[in-house]
Parts: C-alpha cells; sequence; structure tokens
C-alpha cells in the first residue's frame, strides 16, 4: 500500500488543522493506521492510532483531547483533526500503515510496515 499525507501548514498557536493521508494499491479497512511526528532535534513519536475496522482508538497523552483520529474506508482515507495546537505540536506529520495479523500496542513505530512521506505541521506563537 502507498500512502500520501496532506493537510500540514502554518497555523497560528490555538488553531486547528485537519490532516490527511489516502491509501492506495491495498486494502484499507484491513490495515491497522497510526500517526506520528518528528519535531526538530527530536525523535519521532507516537501520535494516535486505531485498529482496523474502525475499533479501538489510542492517543499519546500529548494530544488526548486535542486530536482526533479518523478513518473513512470508502475514501481509503485516514484523518488526524489537530486542535488547540501548540507550538510543541510543530513537527513533520506521518501517517502509517499495519498490515500485520498479530496484536501490538500501535504506539512504536517499528510496527507499522507502510509509511507516508511526511506533512509539515509549523505553529507559530
Amino acid at each position: 500500500v502507498q500512502l500520501q499525507a496532506s493537510g500540514g501548514g502554518l497555523v497560528q498557536d490555538g488553531g486547528s488543522l485537519r490532516l490527511s493521508c489516502v491509501a492506495s494499491g491495498g486494502t484499507f479497512s484491513s490495515y491497522h493506521m497510526g500517526w506520528f511526528r518528528q519535531g526538530p532535534g527530536k525523535e519521532r513519536e507516537f501520535v494516535a492510532a486505531m485498529r482496523r475496522y474502525n475499533s479501538n482508538y489510542y492517543y499519546s497523552d500529548s494530544v488526548k483531547g486535542r486530536f482526533t483520529i479518523s478513518r473513512d474506508n470508502a475514501k481509503n482515507t485516514m484523518y488526524l483533526q489537530m486542535n488547540s495546537l501548540t507550538p510543541e505540536d510543530t513537527a513533520v506529520y506521518y501517517c502509517a500503515a499495519d498490515s500485520s495479523l498479530i496484536l501490538s500496542s500501535l504506539r512504536t513505530w517499528p510496527e507499522y510496515d507502510h509509511w507516508g512521506q511526511g506533512t509539515l505541521v509549523t505553529v507559530s506563537s
């Protein structure tokens, strides 16, 4: 499966953005999906994930209550609605797909076997 992330941009502190991740070449509904981010000088970190068939959602503590992950299987698209953004959210955001049948946490990047190219989110203070 190929993943294409989009929707990043420059937003002011407290603003909102919605990221999209379009999948092609695979059976989108059968994948666990996740969002990760990598800020300047930081390691890639988990943001949010959801299991296949729209069941079970997971968020990092830093975004819980502000970000919402969702998917539209009919459109082969995953979303990340980001509200109340702060400069600490500035990062390149990556979408990822996990095709494994093995139950995993979905919170670490090695669990995913397909990655999008990333989209830059910059939050100005």
